[in-house]
């Protein structure tokens, strides 16, 4: 029986379709890319370079993790919980983006105010 994939391990291209840079991320929140870089630090959002191998690559947010000029609802939380369980952002955004039998992506149940369970999984995940 094969090793499950680490969250580490998944392709991050492949699982998110949409990424945005700092500047684009700044502009939708309607904020400084400074303030981006403070909310990255501080779990409100998150980002990692989707293509590692990608020369002069940077790190990207997920456009999914911005609706009408804010972060989505319950990410700010959900991110905290799992950083305190020792995952890193890269990690987070995999497992926002895999199907979790919650029924879909916790990604979508944070985004249609569902995020309840997701978020419930992540304290059990964390710990």
């Amino acid at each position: 029986m094969d090793a499950p994939i680490r969250l580490a391990d998944h392709d991050l291209a492949a699982l998110v379709t949409d990424w945005i840079d700092w500047a684009e991320a700044a502009k939708r929140l309607g904020v400084t890319v400074g303030k981006v870089r403070t909310m990255i630090r501080e779990h409100q959002l998150a980002a990692a370079v989707p293509n590692p191998g990608e020369k002069g690559a940077g790190q990207r947010v997920p456009a999914d993790f911005i609706v009408d000029g804010e972060p989505v609802k319950g990410l700010s939380g959900l991110l905290t919980v799992l950083h305190d369980g020792g995952y890193d952002d890269r990690e987070c955004i995999a497992w926002l983006y895999l199907d979790a039998n919650l029924p879909g992506r916790p990604i979508d149940a944070l985004r249609e105010n569902r995020g309840a369970e997701a978020r419930r999984r992540a304290q059990a995940m964390a710990f």
